[in-house]
């Protein structure tokens, strides 16, 4: 939907433009959040401005899981409390809080940061799986657990990593169906994903 432009207001064009990266937000909701924040929300248009700025300056990715940090390894992977010998691969930062909510998981994990769509061109080099081969091969560890959603894209990257890990002296399981076809990990209640990190199950290569 096209969307006529706001005479005299670039930097209020370039608000809306921006506020539409965000997802599920489309030409109208944008401008409707530009439009708020700048009538009745400036001081906290300002501190958002200023949070932003300041989180894209600190935060980079964990050498070691990949997830978001300030820090060159992120505090859980420093942990000693940690079960260095398993490896939980999850798409986004998000599925790895949920994972740890359940507390029946107390081992490592490495984030994709997204997972393999090829219509979108989301390649494996995309979701850093040369990063995760290395990491699961450091010697330390004895199990990986994928625990990506279960959508089409989400167990296509399931089976692309276990075929990958073949042959490298792992264990590798995929948490248990408990977890509704289709469903994502974010969005699953803390019981029924504790159970599926329970009963999770060995994953077979490809003949």
């Amino acid at each position: 939907m096209s969307r006529e432009p706001v005479p005299g207001a670039k930097g209020l064009e370039r608000l809306i433009e921006a506020l539409r990266t965000l997802p599920g937000v489309g030409p109208r909701s944008a401008q409707r959040m530009a439009y708020y924040l700048l009538q009745h929300e400036r001081p906290g248009a300002e501190t958002l401005a200023r949070a932003l700025a300041d989180a894209l300056a600190t935060v980079r990715h964990c050498s070691q899981c990949n997830n978001f940090t300030e820090e060159e390894v992120c505090a859980l992977c420093r942990s000693p409390r940690r079960d260095r010998s398993l490896l939980c691969v999850v798409e986004t930062p998000g599925d790895l809080a949920m994972v740890e909510q359940t507390s029946t998981y107390s081992g490592m994990y490495f984030v994709l940061m997204g997972r393999l769509s090829p219509l979108d061109g989301v390649g494996p080099r995309d979701i850093h799986l040369d990063r995760l081969v290395k990491r699961a091969a450091d010697g330390s560890v004895r199990e990986v657990i994928l625990a990506t959603n279960f959508t089409v894209e989400g167990e296509a990257t399931a089976h692309y990593i276990s075929e990958l890990l073949t042959g490298k002296g792992l264990t590798v399981t995929r948490i248990a169906r408990g977890l509704p076809v289709g469903g994502e990990l974010e969005h699953v209640d803390s019981g029924t994903l504790a159970q599926a990190v329970i009963e999770r199950r060995a994953l077979e290569s490809s003949p």
